[in-house]
């Protein structure tokens, strides 16, 4: 998100929907890979079908390294990165983004932060566009004011979400989850009223560098015309220092929390700290949590919890994978009167399904829509972009693309059981319930 308040939704809405379409069969996607002289790291696939460029430029620069006591630096950092750039101001950043047909835009989260370009790939356009996401990487200026600007409303955004009580829970399920860890750090108030413009310059200077770049290039450009894009962008970045790593994520200790509220629903959390990026379990989770509760209307939990007793209209699961582990989480909103009940159905299904494994017939379904619907993930330069930002990122295999369908038809039922018992002990289960009685 470039701008936190006033075009981050927008213009990622609209970046993320323009000009997709299908790509060729996702099977034999050609991940080139080379180290620029200056340490980028990049990753290239070519593709002609349509006259389009994406390309992504990564830092390892997430949520995980704010400091202590000012958590929403990094947001509030890659966030301002288009507040001005060079001798142009926002207005004319988004100006001569319009004049050229361009899409820039951000993301960011616990381990990265970064900017991404859609432009056509002809020559004007092209060169244009790269020329100034090179400015915006190399040379924002951080206004004062606009600074001002977000924080405030950073601050009013935080004032709302703290009313709600789906805000609420999220929010102290990380912190319950994670500790003092990175990723049990959350934005306030008062962390965000503590930023400062120089802790963003330190914040920029130090984690925004040439040797822990990751430049991601999907579209219609020569392997010639990618090295030079990534020098182009990131030739006149600094080098940098090594950054230290990120802490071992401890164990929480089964808890449950109850958190009071006016609402009339109960919002149940429910989970632990399971996955890292390239886990070797990864497969068997994932088939087994299209079953559990990750398959929507055919998941175990949404028949035992919705269609037999009524208690949500939605109830899921999922498993996020982080540079450190990442959490498995069950959510549901109920009648705050039945929360007791329904919590005792989630418990009881994720342990049936636990001691028992999956049937033969649930493996064939999860396995079917997990295969049948990946190349859906794959089928815009856009997706393929962001699938290949991640290999590159957490330094998963080049083949991992093609290897996916091959690797989920191999899981057996034995697999996902194994992989859910050893991988969620109760002993580390935490439920936070806001607005529960």
């Amino acid at each position: 998100m470039i701008k936190l308040c006033r075009r981050a939704l927008m213009r990622a809405a609209v970046s993320f929907a323009a000009v997709a379409a299908a790509l060729p069969a996702v099977a034999g996607v050609d991940i080139q890979h080379w180290v620029a002289s200056n340490g980028a790291r990049v990753y290239f696939v070519e593709t002609r079908v349509l006259p389009i460029l994406d390309v992504q430029v990564a830092f390892d620069a997430g949520s995980s390294r704010d400091p202590a006591g000012k958590s929403g630096l990094a947001r509030m950092t890659q966030g301002m990165l288009d507040a001005g750039a060079g001798a142009l101001d926002e207005e004319a950043l988004a100006e001569r983004l319009t004049d050229l047909g361009a899409r820039l835009s951000g993301a960011l989260d616990d381990d990265r932060a970064g900017l991404s370009l859609r432009t056509l790939s002809s020559a004007r356009e092209r060169e244009g566009s790269l020329a100034l996401m090179h400015t915006v990487l190399t040379q924002p200026t951080f206004p004062a004011a606009v600074l001002e600007r977000e924080k405030a409303r950073a601050i009013a955004g935080l004032r709302e979400a703290d009313t709600k009580p789906e805000a609420i829970g999220a929010k102290r399920f990380a912190q319950v989850l994670y500790g003092d860890h990175p990723y049990g750090q959350v934005e306030t108030v008062e962390s965000v009223g503590a930023i400062s413009r120089d802790d963003v310059l330190a914040h920029y200077r130090r984690h925004y560098v040439a040797s822990r770049a990751v430049v991601s290039i999907v579209g219609d450009v020569s392997r010639a015309q990618a090295e030079a894009i990534v020098l182009q962008l990131t030739g006149d970045l600094p080098a940098g220092e090594p950054l230290p790593a990120i802490p071992a994520v401890k164990m929480p200790q089964a808890v449950t929390e109850r958190i009071a509220h006016p609402a009339n629903q109960s919002h149940i959390f429910i989970g632990e700290p399971v996955m890292r990026r390239g886990d070797p379990d990864f497969f068997p989770l994932q088939v087994g949590n299209y079953i559990l509760g990750g398959g929507g209307f055919v998941s175990r939990l949404t028949k035992e919890v919705r269609e037999k007793r009524g208690y949500a209209y939605s109830v899921y699961s999922y498993f996020q994978s982080q540079r450190e582990p990442g959490p498995f989480q069950i959510g549901l909103q109920t009648r705050r009167d039945q929360a007791a009940d329904a919590l005792k159905v989630v418990d009881e299904t994720l342990a049936t399904f636990m001691e028992q494994g999956p049937t033969d017939e649930e493996m064939r379904a999860a396995k079917r829509n997990l295969v049948d619907g990946y190349s859906l993930r794959l089928d815009s330069n856009r997706k393929l972009l962001e699938a290949v930002s991640l290999i590159g990122f957490f330094e998963l295999p080049l083949d991992w693309l093609d290897r996916f369908p091959q690797r989920v038809e191999a899981v057996t039922a034995e697999q996902v059981k194994a992989a859910f018992q050893r991988r969620l002990p109760a002993a580390h289960m935490v439920r936070v319930i806001v607005a529960g009685d």
